[in-house]
């Protein structure tokens, strides 16, 4: 079984990319392990104010920093055609050995509905995801060896190509997942799953369900990855700690599905309705690291191996000072 890992959630959505680098490098230095940052077109809210493109922003920060590089994560099937995730993923992994993993998504309106093009039903959007990572996978692996690579599916079509820049060995290819038809299909085709926090029982279902994938193509699913994002609100007090999370990330108490939502500014209107009280058991809110510390052991202790944490204020220095000396020593497999 990997050990565990606790890493930086960096926020696109919340920060220009050279205030993320900077805190990135910061956490580094102050014990995190490596940095996850997500594929986004544009921010949750319109408060939240940016939306870096996060290849840059992972090549610069493998300047910065030595730890791991994932883009947590990246949708292959609608802005992107899966041949060019395939070699931005190999560029970065050629360029930085050992450090870089590629987390790939379904996808989400909010970033994706830009080119246009009709917006599926959930099942075909898993569906194309699904071929996509076929493609990244024949493309990853003919490369290698040295040849070209074709593909005629439902959803894509590649002619005869290859990377031309590959690194040593392929990246690992981690899937996003909060549904059992997805986990399954994750164990069988993935090196990994991602997900968010969650309750205990659905995090215990989808490790089953992503289990019985694996075991059904002869993995074993205890060496395969399991990575959490988890959202966070710490402050000097309470009623800081709260405001920062109904401001700053509104959309952690919104308990519906939102892959259908198109605007930064429908979920601001969204947002008005959200309540403290919605936060529960998907957004720590306290003051206290020990409570923080008890709430990230409780998820290693599920069997998480690497687990990527977001402070959603804007006091991310403090806190990544408060969590380096108090709560990161403290926590163990």
């Amino acid at each position: 079984m990997p050990d565990l890992t606790i890493g930086y959630a960096a926020m696109l959505e919340q920060f220009h990319p050279t205030d993320v680098i900077e805190y990135c490098a910061y956490a580094e230095q102050n014990g995190f392990s490596g940095v996850m940052a997500a594929d986004h077109f544009q921010p949750w809210v319109p408060a939240q104010g940016h939306s870096a493109f996060v290849w840059n922003v992972l090549s610069a920060l493998g300047q910065r920093t030595v730890g791991d590089l994932g883009p947590g994560v990246t949708t292959p099937t609608f802005r992107w055609h899966p041949a060019m995730v395939a070699q931005a993923s190999a560029t970065l992994a050629a360029m930085y050995p050992g450090r870089h993993w590629l987390g790939l998504g379904s996808g989400e309106a909010l970033n994706e509905h830009i080119i246009g093009q009709y917006w599926p039903e959930a099942p075909e959007r898993i569906n194309r995801m699904f071929e996509a990572i076929e493609i990244i996978k024949k493309l990853f692996d003919a490369s290698q060896a040295g040849r070209d690579v074709k593909h005629q599916g439902k959803f894509f079509t590649l002619e005869s190509t290859r990377l031309w820049t590959m690194p040593e060995h392929a990246p690992e290819i981690l899937v996003a997942t909060a549904g059992p038809v997805t986990a399954k299909r994750a164990g069988k085709h993935a090196d990994g799953l991602i997900t968010v926090g969650a309750p205990v029982e659905k995090i215990e279902m989808l490790f089953g369900k992503f289990a019985e994938g694996a075991r059904e193509v002869g993995r074993d699913p205890d060496e395969m990855p399991k990575v959490l994002q988890v959202h966070v609100s710490w402050a000097a007090t309470y009623e800081e700690a709260l405001r920062n999370a109904l401001v700053e990330w509104p959309n952690g108490g919104m308990k519906f599905p939102k892959a259908d939502i198109r605007s930064p500014h429908e979920f601001e209107q969204i947002a008005k309705l959200v309540r403290p009280e919605d936060f529960e058991g998907r957004l720590l809110i306290s003051p206290d690291l020990d409570e923080h510390r008890a709430h990230l052991q409780r998820y290693a202790d599920m069997g998480f191996d690497r687990i990527y944490v977001h402070n959603v204020g804007r006091n991310q220095k403090e806190w990544i000072k408060a969590f380096g000396d108090a709560v990161l020593p403290a926590l163990k497999r």
